[in-house]
Parts: C-alpha cells; structure tokens; sequence
C-alpha cells in the first residue's frame, strides 16, 4: 500500500514536472509584442549590414574614379545649377571637387531636393550629401554627419527700408505681415514653428524666392544667415537684419551614410584640415565677394 502510494505521488511529481516544462517552452515560443520596433530595427539593421558587405567607400570610391555628390543646387552660395548649361557651381561645389580629388575621383552631381536629400543618401543614390546641409536630428537618425564646417542660424532677410520693422518673431509674426520660405527644408520647419499670425507663403523656387520680396510680393524671409549675407551682397535693395545674431542657433556638415565609419573618419579629417589650411575660406571669400 505504501510503495502504491509512492508510485502514484511520483508520478503525479513527473506530471506537473513535464506540464510545467511544456508551459515554458511554449512561453518562450512566443514572440516578443513589439512588431513594430522590430520592424522597424530590421528594416536599419539590413541596411546596415548590405552597406558592410560592400564595403567602405573609402575603397570604392577610388576604385570606381567617381564620388557621386547629392546637391540641391538651388542654394547660393553653397550650391547652384545654372538652369542653361546645367553646370553647378558654389562654395561646396568647390569643396566636393577636392574631396573627389583626394579620393582619387572626379566628381557626380546627382540631382535632389530638400526634401528628399537624407532618403536619395540613404537609399544609396549618392555617396555624400553637399550643398549648405544643416545638421538637425531628423536627418542624423537616417545619415550620418561629418565635423562641421560652419556655424549658422535662422536670420531675417527684408527690404532695406524695412531693416527696423522685422528684428524680432514678435515683430514679424504679425497680421498683414507676409513672410515667404522655400519648401522642404529647415527654413520651412523654423517658419511653420514660429509663425502663428502672419501670411506665410511657401514659394516653391529656392532660386527667385528673393525676387519676390524685392517686388513687394513678400516683406520677409527667415533663413540661414550665411544665405542672407550672400543675397544683401549681391541685391542691394534686400538687408540681412543681425546675421551675427541669428534666432537659432545651427551647424552645417556634409551628410554621409550610417554605418560606414572608415568614410566618416576620412572625411572628418577632410573638413577639419580643409577649414584650418584656407581651403573652404578662399572658396567662400571668393563667393562673398561677388
């Protein structure tokens, strides 16, 4: 009678052993409930990964004797296509064609836009964004940036006659005040945010938004200040108001692709030789002085 008894609580034991293994096994089956983040994580991670297998750009640049550069080439005195003969010239123009050079290439220019620049890099279209590019974290989640060339920020830029009616947001975002911006970029997502009470009107040429202050069509444009020294210079009737005290504070940089360290590092040490030996300050004099 007792071994009887014994038997049956030893199996009752391997039962609940055995259902409890079950259960854990089963538990662990499961995925974990975040879909979407996982997703999201493969979508970057094989993105990633299909870079790496094809190596750095530090070596297929120089193998295939082209650096393919994303450029807007609606932004003076960064970047500008002449709509005629198609040619591109500015200060990161110049910029591009050394970096080329010392990777042993010569330089592409691959059309793009503001709003489709980071996607055109990261989709592989181009292997560095250039053209007076602020660094802002939207863009670093899907590209990397290299040490930055300039300090910038978000100035206004008006008819001279009106140089003391618009320094401050509070002066400019007033009702019957017309302020203009080109679309897809920063200069848009600094208006879109401050601009509550004013008429803001998306101009979609970045190349004759100035012309439609000048005209009277538009009272303001806010955008980088390096932008509006260059169009005060060139256009006498529009002022640059407080350039060296913009609204916002900003950096511009070249935008390169996650994930390939060995072309960061070299571009790095590129923009940080280029802006300490007088590269990038003779090319910018000889757009500043125009």
């Amino acid at each position: 009678m007792r071994r009887t008894v014994t038997l049956s609580a030893l199996a009752a034991v391997l039962a609940a052993t055995a259902a409890g293994s079950a259960l854990a096994v089963g538990s662990a089956s499961q995925p974990t409930s975040h879909p979407t983040s996982q997703a999201e994580s493969a979508q970057v991670n094989a993105a990633d990964r299909a870079r790496q297998q094809r190596g750095t750009l530090l070596d297929r640049v120089p193998e295939r004797g082209v650096l393919r550069v994303c450029t807007t080439g609606d932004y003076r005195p960064f970047s500008h296509r002449d709509p005629k003969s198609g040619a591109y010239t500015g200060i990161d123009i110049k910029m591009a064609g050394d970096l080329a050079k010392s990777l042993d290439a010569k330089p592409k220019y691959v059309p793009t836009t503001w709003a489709t620049l980071v996607d055109d890099l990261a989709a592989g279209r181009c292997d560095v964004g250039m053209g007076g590019v602020s660094v802002t974290l939207a863009r670093a989640r899907k590209a990397s940036f290299s040490e930055p060339y300039l300090t910038d920020g978000k100035t206004p830029i008006v008819r001279c006659e009106d140089k003391d009616k618009y320094r401050t947001l509070e002066e400019i975002d007033q009702p019957g005040v017309r302020v203009v911006v080109n679309p897809g970029g920063t200069n848009e997502q600094f208006a879109r945010a401050h601009i509550k009470q004013a008429t803001l009107t998306v101009h979609p040429d970045n190349t004759t938004i100035f012309d439609e202050i000048i005209a009277g069509r538009a009272d303001v444009m806010m955008t980088d200040a390096s932008e509006t020294r260059y169009q005060s210079a060139i256009h006498p009737e529009l002022c640059a108001v407080h350039p060296d005290e913009p609204f916002s504070f900003s950096e511009k940089a070249y935008v390169l692709p996650r994930g390939d360290v060995q072309f960061k590092e070299y571009v790095d040490q590129w923009v940080h030789l280029a802006t300490h030996d007088g590269t990038y300050k003779k090319y910018e004099d000889e757009w500043m002085k125009r």
